[in-house]
């Protein structure tokens, strides 16, 4: 019997979880934490959820800038904290899905402001203390306890007006935060049980999802599931599927949620034959026997990207691709060469179905 050795964080965190709470959990939320000017930030597509979080917010409310863009380039992060300023905000509200977010840690970063955050997809970046700013066709991440939301507002009535395509490619983000999180090299037999359930939750909600996207149970049941995958992504360090995913949305612009649902497949059946005991939880969640064809064929089932070509990289790209995922150093249970992230790479532009190969 193996023998636990773990460490394990606790994040200072408030959730709130409750259809509804959008419109009356951010004003309890900020008397809470004692904030009286809150800068209600979001991108142009969640532009009216937030002007209804903002209103609910009444003389709370500093402003509503929804100026929010995939992959926070710097020069909106850059707006974006000269608003704040300007509002003389002492807090932000940040509404909708992992751009919406990002910008609200981008402030919190560079003015120490509590965030609050109310999403709308199922990407788990609430759950974090990981920010990311893109410039120059670079996308540069970090940890820092500042951008961790001081309050989360889960309302599952949000994500009924998701499109049931984002919805797809959202939910199988989330799944990639709890598959990396179980061969990540700080996790926890608690991050472990998280991650069982929460791809559990994700994967059986989302085709009832695709069926009948009005239901508020698959969506609650989707949403409970994104909340347990971005406590995971909140909890250990991300390893190749996460690096790829980030030099593909910063350097060449893919869309983020989409892009994560192609190259996942193919990322876990690299690392399968060094992660056993990993594959071995993601099997029993997906009731499967093979996790990277089982998140492959339900992408297909869904209506979902297979593809990095069907999202516009072309084969010139590769090469550079894998060039920056192997040029840095990080955390990955196989070392990661140029040849193998252009193997992966390779893989998940075919749209091939992913296959395990055993180590040499």
């Amino acid at each position: 019997m193996n023998v636990p050795d773990f460490s394990f964080e606790s994040r200072p965190m408030r959730v709130v979880f409750r259809p509804g709470a959008s419109t009356a959990a951010p004003a309890e939320e900020a008397a809470r934490l004692g904030l009286r000017r809150l800068l209600v930030v979001s991108g142009r597509q969640s532009s009216v959820t937030a002007r209804a979080v903002a209103d609910s917010l009444g003389s709370l409310c500093a402003g509503l800038h929804a100026e929010a863009r995939m992959h926070v380039p710097a020069e909106v992060a850059d707006l974006a904290v000269e608003v704040a300023r300007a509002a003389g905000a002492d807090g932000c509200v940040a509404v909708g899905g992992g751009s919406a977010i990002g910008l609200g840690k981008a402030i919190a970063l560079r003015t120490h402001l509590p965030l609050i955050a109310v999403p709308s997809t199922y990407s788990g970046s609430e759950m974090t203390s990981v920010w990311g700013v893109t410039e120059h066709g670079i996308k540069r991440t970090g940890r820092n306890p500042a951008v961790l939301p001081r309050s989360v507002v889960y309302d599952p009535e949000l994500t009924l007006t998701l499109p049931v395509a984002l919805s797809m490619t959202s939910g199988i983000n989330a799944v990639a935060h709890a598959a990396e999180a179980l061969y990540a090299p700080d996790t926890s037999p608690l991050v472990a049980l998280m991650a069982e359930e929460g791809v559990r939750a994700m994967t059986s909600a989302l085709p009832l999802v695709a069926a009948d996207p009005e239901a508020m149970g698959p969506r609650s049941r989707a949403l409970y599931g994104a909340w347990l995958c971005g406590s995971c992504l909140g909890a250990t360090t991300m390893g190749l599927h996460h690096k790829l995913c980030h030099v593909l949305g910063g350097t060449f612009g893919l869309p983020h949620a989409e892009t994560h649902t192609v190259v996942l497949p193919h990322a876990l059946a690299y690392n399968a034959p060094a992660v056993h005991e990993a594959i071995a939880v993601l099997n029993r969640a997906l009731r499967t026997d093979n996790a990277p064809h089982a998140l492959w064929d339900l992408a297909g089932r869904l209506g979902a990207p297979r593809s990095l070509a069907q999202l516009g990289l072309t084969d010139d790209d590769l090469t550079v691709a894998a060039g920056q995922t192997a040029a840095e150093a990080y955390p990955n249970p196989r070392t990661v060469t140029m040849g193998g992230a252009l193997e992966v790479l390779r893989a998940a532009y075919a749209g091939q179905s992913p296959r395990i190969e055993a180590l040499t």
